[in-house]
């Protein structure tokens, strides 16, 4: 039986010790070590199958850590991760007090870039090839390693655009697989699948244009050919471009077939592929599901009703949709700018504009929120997917920001529904039409009723915007709640010997605030607690702060919520338990009250 590579590996000089005919083999290994880590363990499958030869590649021809190596997203890194001495502790991946997900500098010299949201990596490596030079360091290797979904967005434009005009030393390998987490869309995926396929004139190349010098496209799964072109590559000074052809899922059957569904397909056989099944009769329905089914429902009575996403059509659950009613829901790849100016200038004739954005990832489009939307008062309808904590993808997708950054926006509604009812309610309620732009969030994971589509579905009330419901009445102190924390909030009063002490209102709009209740509130109990999904500097809880501070109460006030740090990644309720919101610190909680 060979030898078994990889076990030898555990750095990269180990690697650059090794024969060229011995990498195959060791790609074999390393893609065998991953599938049968993630098989158990879970994480993004597909896409770092997809580059094993190139991440060997890479460490094999440069000095890394002190050439600098960026991945763009995190998504592609497990191989990277195992190849620079986290190999034994892969099995943490993404656990809490384990390894992250994504590359992360604090975490190795290798991971020289944090990266989690897209389209980051050719900035930040031409930021470092510059200071390179003005250090006198003409001789370092920058890399970004870039998907061709994550090119699409501005923001690596904007990069391109400025290294073309330099003389830094950066290497932009553009790893083409067409699709990124759903497949790639618009006219650049069809420009780039015209240059794979022979069908666009070498002379016309808008890489060149941009006087970046470009070679390829070259097989991603052929080592030795990687090798030669980046070592050719290595001698060549200024801004550089090589475009690679992979197979996202490459080695595993049905990862290659199905790369959807296997760019994190949860346990799964490591031998067969096959996904092991989970028991989800007599669950409640994911949060994104009711989105998308009742957007959907409403969009075949409303012919105004409009779905935009950015390039998350499964995660969201606009699929829907774009299945149903393709010429009303567009999905326009990882540009969250675009789609947030997109959806308004919709609105300014007329439709009735969702814009479906996970939480973490509107933060890259909130001067378009503020500018194109809120100043002009357009009612984009903002459905924010993944609102706060978000469990195994950790500090780079919490949505744990939203509520601050929104409540300072003048004329924004902002609304969490405490359950899928009030997600479908607020959904046929906005479609109304409000005059003014809101933002609905709910998190990632299921709600709390087994029976919503049978029972709920499409029976609809239009919500009081700006009105807080008591869910149960008490005498001393009043818990306010935003959204479906208050699940966690309602378990914590039932499980205590005197739960009539304590009353809880559900408070789902932050903006605006039921003053009405808060005067009578404040007015009668002795103390309010307050609870949110979310950073507590600036949220909820600051609003109602906020109220009291400006109508001169002294009623006591106690915040709970995320605290200010950037949590780690772990399981939801582990992280719920760190910031003291799971059901049994609030039962500690109220039970000492």
């Amino acid at each position: 039986m060979p030898e078994n590579i990889l076990l030898n590996i555990n750095n990269p000089n180990d690697l650059r010790q090794l024969e060229q005919t011995q990498l195959p083999q060791l790609a074999q290994e390393l893609r065998n070590f991953i599938i049968d880590v993630v098989s158990v363990k879970e994480g993004h499958l597909g896409a770092s199958l997809g580059v094993v030869e190139l991440t060997i590649a890479l460490h094999y021809v440069f000095n890394t850590p002190d050439d600098l190596l960026i991945w763009d997203v995190g998504h592609q890194a497990y191989g990277h991760k195992i190849l620079t001495g986290r190999r034994d502790n892969f099995h943490t991946n993404r656990q809490l007090n384990g390894i992250s997900g994504f590359p992360k500098r604090s975490e190795s010299i290798y991971d020289t870039f944090g990266v989690g949201h897209s389209s980051t990596s050719i900035s930040a490596a031409l930021g470092m090839a510059i200071a390179s030079n003005l250090k006198g360091d003409f001789d370092k290797q920058h890399i970004a390693v870039i998907g061709d979904a994550s090119i699409a967005s501005g923001m690596a434009f904007e990069g391109l655009n400025h290294a073309g005009v330099t003389d830094a030393n950066l290497l932009v390998i553009l790893n083409d697989n067409a699709i990124g987490i759903d497949p790639s869309v618009g006219a650049l995926k069809n420009y780039l699948t015209a240059v794979k396929t022979g069908k666009n004139p070498r002379q016309n190349n808008m890489i060149k244009s941009l006087n970046i010098d470009y070679s390829g496209p070259i097989d991603g799964h052929d080592i030795f050919a990687v090798i030669k072109e980046l070592k050719r590559l290595q001698k060549i000074k200024g801004p550089k471009f090589l475009h690679v052809i992979t197979t996202k899922g490459k080695g595993l059957k049905q990862a290659e077939e199905d790369q959807v569904k296997y760019h994190a397909p949860g346990k799964f056989d490591a031998t067969t592929g096959e996904i092991h099944k989970k028991l989800e009769e007599n669950l409640p329905p994911k949060y994104q599901d009711v989105f998308g089914l009742t957007i959907l429902d409403l969009a075949r009575k409303n012919k105004k009703i409009i779905g935009i996403t950015p390039a998350m059509p499964s995660g969201s659950s606009l699929k829907f949709m774009m299945e149903a009613l393709p010429e009303r829901a567009f999905d326009v790849g990882i540009a969250e700018q675009h789609a947030v100016t997109f959806a308004a200038g919709m609105a300014t004739q007329g439709m009735m504009v969702f814009c479906n954005i996970y939480s973490t990832f509107l933060q890259r489009a909130y001067d378009q929120v503020i500018h194109d939307v809120a100043l002009q008062n357009l009612p984009v309808i903002f459905c924010l997917d993944r609102a706060g904590l978000v469990g195994e993808d950790g500090a780079t997708h919490h949505g744990a920001f939203d509520l601050a950054y929104l409540r300072c926006v003048p004329n924004m509604i902002i609304y969490s529904p405490l359950n899928e009812i009030g997600l479908q309610n607020i959904l046929y309620t906005a479609q109304l039409g409000l005059n003014h732009p809101i933002a609905i969030r709910y998190p990632r994971g299921r709600g709390v009723l087994p029976d919503w589509q049978s029972k709920y579905f499409g029976n609809y009330e239009k919500i009081e915007i700006g009105r807080a419901n008591c869910l149960k009445h008490g005498t001393e102190i009043a818990v306010l709640s935003n959204g479906p924390i208050g699940k966690n909030v309602s378990l914590a009063i039932t499980n205590i010997n005197n739960p009539k002490n304590i009353a809880h209102y559900d408070f789902a709009f932050v903006k605006p605030l039921d003053e009405k209740k808060l005067h009578s509130i404040s007015s009668t109990f002795k103390k309010i607690i307050t609870i949110e999904d979310g950073a507590t500097n600036g949220g909820f809880g600051s609003a109602i702060l906020e109220f009291a501070a400006r109508n001169n109460y002294n009623v006591k006030i106690q915040l709970l919520g995320i605290v200010d740090e950037f949590i780690e990644h772990g399981t939801v309720e582990q992280q719920q338990q760190y910031n003291n919101i799971d059901v049994k610190s609030l039962e500690i909680l109220f039970s000492i009250e």
